[in-house]
């Protein structure tokens, strides 16, 4: 079995979302289906925290050499 994928578990959250929007599921299977979406999101939202700690800046120190800091975004 191939191992998930941010891309795949976020292709299968689209997908629940149409069929759920589609109004042609039972109740049992829309709670299913809503069961399947908060895995998926949680999933992607631990990829995503995981990715964001990773991610570096690279920037120039005051001596125009290469530095590298973690990111940070200016708010």
């Amino acid at each position: 079995m191939a191992k998930k994928t941010f891309e795949s578990a976020l292709k299968q959250l689209e997908n629940i979302v149409k069929e759920m929007e589609s109004g042609d599921l039972t109740l049992e299977k829309a709670v299913k289906k809503y069961e399947e979406g908060i895995a998926n999101t949680r999933f992607c939202l631990d990829i995503l925290d995981k990715t964001e700690q990773k991610i570096t800046q690279l920037t120039m120190n005051a001596d125009g050499e290469p530095d590298v800091s973690d990111f940070k975004e200016e708010q």
